[in-house]
């Protein structure tokens, strides 16, 4: 019984540091480092390359377009390329409907998947900088200059947007993914403070182009590896504020989880891939915030599991581990119910947050999985949110 208790402990003692003692340690160790100064605007504001990967997004890319041909930055400055990655519907049609207005268009076939369409697109880029963003998402009209502005910082390789979840008026949102989200940006910027995020953005997230130009293996996220390759070469990234970038929700919780489980399953390999910077001895604090970010979630639900067959050994002795084992399942019913509720149907807060943590937790353990067990993470299937294509459908 003491070996059922010692494993329960620890179970609960990896959840509680990995969700509120690292970003308690953050936030004590940043009090404790002299704030960073805002970042200026540079004199001269460099010239910039926008890259769009895109697969079969005919019902978004035109309103995409639209709405980073709005962004406040120097038109003269910019670049636009958006790639193709084998997309067999309009979606091309519908790019090379920009072209007069400076869009560039680079078609790939056959398809390769997401990384394997940023690599190729490399060498077109003109930029100093690079920012990456996807066609699902809105940018805000004024998110890219603080962006650059961070970049101007000779230290800073890496600079990532402040997502924002929100939910199209009249349609049926993924609760639990908005509170997640605003969960995460606020450990964002407690890294930024003490040193810098281990993790870019996605959806928005700006790179010196000669950190941008190496190619990386197909089956890998260049998002996640992109701050620790800067790392490895010196520089530090970060997550700015001001540079807001707008994610609608996705409406399925199905959807969520396939995507939380191709995005875990490339974040995996990425971290084996360049798995030198998780040693302390060699990347000291950011060795430390590797380990506590991402590895440390990443295992948690695999000390769940444990925890939960330690608790029902304890269960068979003990009042407070039977009335434990019934409140998990009493969760575990409800989560299920969430589960099986129509898609398009929305669900209570309660539910919908205790639906997303199972199916979070499941997709984790799913994802380890898919990561070691040969299947293919090159390929990618873009997340489906129905924000994006309101302005799309004009063109």
């Amino acid at each position: 019984m003491m070996g059922a208790g010692v494993v329960l402990g620890a179970a609960i003692a990896t959840g509680l540091y990995a969700f509120l003692g690292y970003p308690a340690i953050l936030k004590l160790v940043g009090a404790l480092r002299r704030e960073r100064p805002s970042y200026p605007p540079p004199p001269d504001w460099p010239m910039i390359s926008i890259t769009l990967p895109v697969y079969n997004g005919e019902d978004v890319i035109g309103g995409t377009l639209e709405r980073i041909l709005e962004l406040d930055y120097p038109p003269e400055k910019r670049q636009i390329l958006v790639v193709s990655d084998g997309s067999t519907d309009r979606s091309e049609a519908i790019v090379r409907r920009f072209a007069d207005r400076g869009v560039e268009l680079l078609s790939l076939s056959p398809r390769r998947g997401k990384s394997a369409a940023e690599n190729a697109a490399a060498g077109l880029l003109r930029g100093e900088i690079v920012i990456n963003t996807d066609a699902s998402v809105r940018i805000r009209r004024d998110a890219i200059r603080p962006l650059v502005a961070a970049l101007a910082d000779p230290g800073v390789g890496v600079a990532s947007s402040r997502d924002v979840s929100v939910a199209r008026i009249g349609a049926e949102a993924n609760e639990g993914e908005g509170s997640y989200v605003g969960y995460e940006m606020a450990v964002r910027d407690l890294e930024t403070r003490v040193s810098g995020i281990v993790g870019a953005s996605g959806c928005l997230y700006a790179i010196r182009t000669t950190l941008h130009r190496g190619a990386i293996p197909e089956a890998l996220s260049r998002d996640f590896s992109a701050p620790l390759l800067a790392r490895r070469a010196g520089y530090r990234a970060v997550s700015v504020p001001q540079a807001l970038c707008e994610v609608p929700r996705g409406t399925s919780l199905r959807q969520e989880y396939r995507r939380k489980v191709r995005t875990m399953a490339r974040g995996l390999r990425t971290m084996w891939w360049l798995r030198d910077l998780l040693d302390p001895r060699r990347y000291g604090g950011f060795a430390f915030m590797l380990w506590s970010h991402k590895l440390a979630r990443w295992l948690l639900p695999w000390t769940m599991v444990l925890g939960a067959g330690a608790l029902a050994i304890l269960a068979t002795e003990f009042l407070w581990a039977r009335a434990a084992v019934a409140v998990i399942g009493v969760l575990a019913v409800t989560a299920l119910v969430g589960w099986s509720r129509p898609e398009g149907r929305r669900l209570p807060r309660p539910i919908a947050l205790v639906t997303f943590l199972f199916a979070g937790n499941i997709a984790v353990l799913h994802a380890w999985l898919v990561a070691f067990g040969g299947s293919n993470t090159a390929m990618w299937e873009p997340t489906r949110r129905t924000a994006a294509a309101d302005a799309s459908a004009r063109h």
